[in-house]
């Protein structure tokens, strides 16, 4: 506890006289969440009270107007309560800087109560900080310091492996691979960032404003490219069409109104102390940015659709197989997403007081892991090579097509040409052909 000081009201005060001693009582009552039972009572099985009423001074043998508290069963010191007064009629009373040993693990909770209704309206200012063996993470987030490590070794790999293929076929690099390219070496970006956003909150204590809010704006158009990227790919952009055409400032509109949200969304989230306006806040900003990844979703799915069936009418078997695969690998992540969706709203339903903290850091890296996949996929199926190009969009697709449409009608054609060409030789119509006929007549065959 630092320079913990609380301010009673004028009204408060002037109750009071200037020679008595405790005139007002605040306490400190930090408990385990598995002991939260261990405070308060309820007299006749009524309401639980946290403070101790004159009907629970009679059944509990507390002391009116405290905490109640119980002893836990593993340790009798616990939950604690520190206890500040008021003298006579001061204003204000300041708590003693004093360390609190904590000596089993689990999730605390820290409370000051103030028993007294003529203590409404009491003010407080001041810190406490929590630090744990290792450091000053707090437990939930602490695994996630490690986790991004190993995201970066993993970027790492991505990245070596990509980049030896991108160098080695550099004449045959498509447009969409620059893109891909760009995601890759954001992620490795954000992925350092992270880990030293993290150490430095492990090691001050504090997460400083300006760091954490690059690591989020790179996070932002990390995703934010990532989605445009994957939305692209599905309009055959690069494959099937050589540009976007008038959808192209749609996708941009969509784009900038996306980073817009997971910027406000993250800065909410990561950036400056975290209290219960700000939760309230977060509520209303992952509605938009839930709703624009459901709209994302829908829209590359409809795309994907109309190209997939596009390559299908053409007979283009290499796209075609390419196509599937990635609408295949989409299709796992949409589902992936659906159901971790279903299991993070169950996790925190039955949670309440976050005693699964230990493995609440899960939620958080899922998000990472299954982008990364995702991106895995997109490299291996449109990896650097000698054939990069056979994948790349041509003004002669439609010619082919074209071209083969026409053989087809015209087989039936000359077949027909042939046999009336052979109708008239039998029937002796001329007994010596006209050399000008029997040109027409080649011609047509």
């Amino acid at each position: 506890f630092e320079n913990i000081t609380f301010w009673r009201t004028q009204a408060a005060a002037d109750e009071q006289s200037d020679k008595e001693h405790g005139t007002g009582l605040i306490q400190a009552v930090i408990f385990e969440a598995a002991d939260r039972n261990n405070i308060g009572g309820s007299a006749y099985g009524g309401q639980r009270s946290i403070c101790c009423t004159p009907d629970l001074a009679k059944l509990e043998g507390c002391k009116q107007g405290e905490v109640i508290r119980i002893p836990s069963s593993t340790d009798s010191k616990w939950p604690m309560v520190l206890n500040i007064y008021f003298g006579g009629n001061d204003l204000s009373t300041s708590m003693d800087n004093a360390k609190v040993p904590i000596m089993k693990t689990g999730m605390y909770n820290l409370f000051f109560i103030a028993c007294d209704p003529k203590l409404k309206g009491t003010t407080m200012s001041g810190k406490t900080v929590w630090k744990n063996p290792d450091g000053y993470l707090p437990g939930r987030m602490a695994p996630l310091k490690k986790f991004y490590v190993y995201m970066m070794i993993a970027y790492l790999l991505l990245s070596a492996i990509w980049f030896s293929q991108y160098v080695r076929f550099w004449k045959d690099i498509l447009l969409l691979q620059h893109c891909i390219t760009a995601v890759i070496g954001l992620g490795l970006f954000e992925m350092i960032l992270w880990y030293f956003d993290y150490s430095n909150f492990n090691s001050t204590g504090m997460r400083p404003v300006v760091i954490t809010t690059w690591v989020v704006t790179v996070g932002a158009i990390r995703k934010t490219l990532s989605r445009l990227l994957i939305l692209s790919v599905s309009m055959g952009y690069g494959v099937v069409r050589p540009t976007l055409g008038g959808l192209t400032s749609k996708v941009l509109l969509l784009g900038a109104t996306y980073f817009l949200a997971s910027e406000l969304l993250d800065i909410t989230e990561y950036v400056g102390t975290i209290n219960d306006i700000s939760g309230r806040a977060r509520l209303f900003l992952v509605l938009p940015d839930a709703f624009l990844d459901a709209f994302l979703i829908l829209w590359i799915f409809t795309s994907l659709s109309k190209t997939l069936e596009q390559l299908q009418v053409k007979r283009i078997s290499a796209k075609l197989d390419l196509y599937r695969k990635f609408s295949n690998a989409l299709a796992v992540a949409v589902i992936a997403s659906v159901a971790w969706i279903t299991f993070e709203v169950y996790f925190k339903a039955t949670d309440p007081f976050n005693e699964r903290w230990q493995s609440a850091w899960i939620i958080t890296a899922f998000w990472d892991i299954l982008s990364f996949a995702l991106l895995c996929v997109i490299c291996y199926l449109w990896a650097p090579s000698q054939s990069s190009q056979r994948y790349a969009y041509s003004e002669d697709v439609k010619d082919e097509f074209d071209d083969e449409e026409a053989q087809s009608l015209t087989r039936g054609q000359s077949d027909g040409d042939v046999n009336l060409v052979k109708q008239e030789r039998n029937n002796g119509n001329a007994g010596v052909s006209d050399p000008e006929d029997d040109s027409e007549e080649d011609k047509r065959e």
